[in-house]
């Protein structure tokens, strides 16, 4: 018999392909039973509910997800790089055979009007992000704002590169910042007049 510890393992990576791969509405607990070798009492008695399940799901992919992006950021000398890295590392990731997409955008639009938890993962994940751009860009010296521009330039790119199924969105979304990096503040901040 499995210890807890492996048995949770083995069904959160089962759940985590299935969920992914498949969407989360698609898949039922028995195929998580079934890819992940662990009894349908057992997996219930690990996760009471698939909700469950997901949130844990998602849990644990965002710290995965955070962390393999800080990595690869912070190993870039100046800050200025470590911005356009976050582009570089998001082409590595889209270029991944099985990328499906961000899997919080992609449970929120499956789940995120009938669970109010898996909506709260989605907006933690997407502002925990988002305060890890602030930072990037606090630590160039750049304004504040900046940090939401490459934000929307970075989720563009998340959905564009699913969508059509290439990364090429990761160089379009870095050329865009590094012309935003470029752009004076008060340039790229000014309202256009009106005629």
């Amino acid at each position: 018999m499995l210890d807890h510890e492996t048995a949770r393992t083995r069904v959160l990576e089962a759940a985590e392909e299935l969920f992914y791969g498949r969407g989360v509405q698609a898949v039922g607990m028995d195929a998580v039973r079934h890819a992940s070798g662990v009894s349908l009492k057992r997996l219930y008695q690990l996760f009471p509910s698939k909700e469950e399940l997901v949130l844990e799901f998602l849990r644990q992919r965002d710290a995965r997800w955070q962390r393999a992006l800080a990595d690869h950021v912070d190993a870039r000398p100046t800050p200025e790089e470590r911005i356009t890295a976050v582009f570089d590392w998001l082409h590595t990731w889209f270029s991944d055979p099985g990328y499906r997409g961000c899997a919080f955008i992609n449970s929120f639009g499956e789940l995120g009007a009938v669970s109010p938890e898996v909506a709260e993962e989605a907006r933690h994940h997407k502002k925990t992000f988002h305060d890890y751009l602030a930072g990037l860009v606090a630590a160039a010296g750049r304004p504040a704002g900046l940090a939401g521009q490459l934000a929307l330039l970075a989720e563009g790119a998340i959905t564009t590169a699913a969508i059509f199924g290439t990364p090429e969105p990761a160089h379009q979304a870095r050329d865009a910042a590094l012309l935003l990096l470029r752009t004076p503040a008060s340039t790229r901040n000014a309202t256009p007049s009106s005629a």
